[in-house]
């Protein structure tokens, strides 16, 4: 890369691509995403490395997937972006088509629409909708249960799929990008609390917790700072809800995003919720309405998208300045 100014550019550009195009269908039906083809590593190297025991063995097994796929991510990441920066007039552009791959912004939003557009349908139809989201039961959910789903969801993967990535992008380039989105993969294939992923995903949940720390307080301000400017939305409630209840999460990132939603929109998120291996009985977040509909997600998305305005204005003044 040739300078700061420069990879403020890059990164801007992704955001706003991804922005305008999302993940085209037509397109990766034709081509693999990085994502998916991440995925396809970690499967194989599941394969291969998974050893339910001894302990020891599951979590050294575990431990040598992530070192596979995060250096593959990496390494893939290096020579793209020295094929494109060395002597291509034009390779930030090409290089900003990539990076924007790896966001979610667009894609988030889409599914959210989804969730209120199948809402107005039928509760059928808004199940189906909140289960491309989340991953819970989705059959025991009613409406109020598919709106919080959403709701939670939007507000958690603010950070996971888009203030985290663009984070790690500029804090170390492109391979900085591939090696949060090989990790927040691994974490999401194998960093369960299921009997056959407790040791086997232990080091890719807990590296995916510290890649997440610092990214997910950001994103808690960004919604936070977003509330203050709505008029449908309180800036001094998510700010205060935040600060109490983040940390009754079972998550040590996610609750920083959903409390400050909670707050900011006036309602509970988190509580019981039944996943289709277990059921889990946290603790409420906010002091508000736990009946929640398609026009809380609405709500949810219009925070969401100021939200995103504001760290793409961040982005803009940073390469303005430095």
């Amino acid at each position: 890369m040739s300078g700061p100014g420069f990879e403020f550019h890059v990164v801007l550009a992704a955001l706003l691509i991804d922005a305008a195009t999302g993940d085209p269908p037509w397109l990766y039906r034709r081509v693999p995403h990085p994502v998916v083809m991440l995925g396809k590593l970690a499967e194989l190297a599941e394969r291969i490395l998974y050893a339910p025991s001894p302990p020891w063995r599951c979590v050294l097994g575990g431990a040598v997937t992530v070192i596979v796929v995060v250096g593959a991510g990496v390494g893939a990441a290096w020579s793209i972006d020295r094929f494109l920066v060395e002597g291509r007039t034009h390779g930030w552009l090409l290089e900003a088509v990539i990076a924007s791959t790896l966001l979610a912004f667009r894609g988030l939003h889409d599914h959210a629409r989804a969730v209120v557009g199948g809402l107005d349908r039928s509760l059928a139809a808004g199940r189906d909708a909140v289960g491309h989201m989340v991953g819970r039961d989705t059959a025991v959910l009613d409406e109020a249960g598919v709106a919080r789903g959403a709701v939670e969801s939007v507000a958690e993967n603010f950070s996971d799929g888009v203030v985290a990535p663009l984070f790690w992008y500029v804090v170390a380039g492109l391979p900085g990008l591939f090696a949060y989105k090989a990790l927040n993969t691994l974490d999401s294939m194998i960093g369960h609390r299921t009997e056959r992923y407790r040791h086997f995903g232990t080091v890719a949940a807990r590296l995916d917790d510290l890649a997440n720390w610092l990214p997910a307080r950001l994103a808690g301000l960004y919604l936070v700072a977003a509330a203050c400017l709505l008029p449908a939305a309180d800036g001094g409630r998510a700010w205060r809800v935040m600060i109490r209840d983040a940390r009754k999460h079972r998550s040590p990132n996610a609750g920083w995003q959903e409390a400050a939603v909670a707050g900011a929109l006036d309602v509970a998120v988190a509580g019981p919720r039944r996943y289709p291996h277990e059921t889990v009985d946290d603790a409420w977040m906010g002091d508000g309405r736990t009946r929640l509909g398609a026009g809380d997600v609405t709500r949810c998305l219009h925070l969401y998208i100021t939200a995103g305005s504001l760290v793409a204005l961040t982005l803009a003044l940073l390469w303005w300045l430095i």
